[in-house]
């Protein structure tokens, strides 16, 4: 498994047969990753993209930031795509996250795949999310209005834990 670092679109990535994940601090590009996963033998793409929303919990949010432990963040994020690809029958998969500034509205993840028929492709996508909640080494910092931030996993539900600096 080769990490390729594209430092001109500041881009970690791998791409392994019809897998394929990276980690950008660019504006993500949901037809770009859609175009990953397309393939004459599937009948449909679903796509997920996850966005930053004004509030959490009740209380207004500025944006999210995002890091992460790349290498290993890429190589579970690559584990979960096969792993999912086989199980679903897939003809593509790609999980592209967001690192740094994320804003109100824009995107912080996106998750594609592309199978023969929808009922996988649906099936596929919200298991990779799930998966990439749970597993993948990102972490991210909740920036409130007039209030410090606070880190927490990249996971739903839960609030943060402030992290004496």
């Amino acid at each position: 498994m080769s990490i390729a670092k594209d430092s001109e679109n500041d881009v970690w990535e791998i791409s392994e047969e019809q897998c394929y994940v990276a980690l950008t601090h660019d504006h993500l590009d949901a037809k770009q990753v859609m175009d990953r996963v397309r393939s004459p033998a599937a009948g449909a793409i679903v796509l997920f993209a996850g966005t930053t929303r004004d509030n959490f919990a009740g209380k207004p949010v500025k944006e999210l930031q995002y890091t992460s432990y790349n290498t290993l963040a890429l190589k579970t994020m690559m584990s979960i795509c096969k792993d999912i690809f086989a199980k679903h029958g897939l003809k593509g998969i790609a999980m592209v996250h967001r690192l740094g500034a994320v804003p109100i509205g824009e995107e912080s993840i996106l998750i594609a795949v592309s199978s023969p028929h929808r009922q996988a492709a649906w099936r596929a996508g919200e298991e990779a999310l799930e998966e990439c909640k749970a597993r993948v080494e990102v972490w991210k910092r909740e920036e409130f209005e007039g209030e410090e931030g606070v880190w927490r996993a990249n996971r739903d539900g839960a609030m943060g834990q402030k992290v004496d600096s």
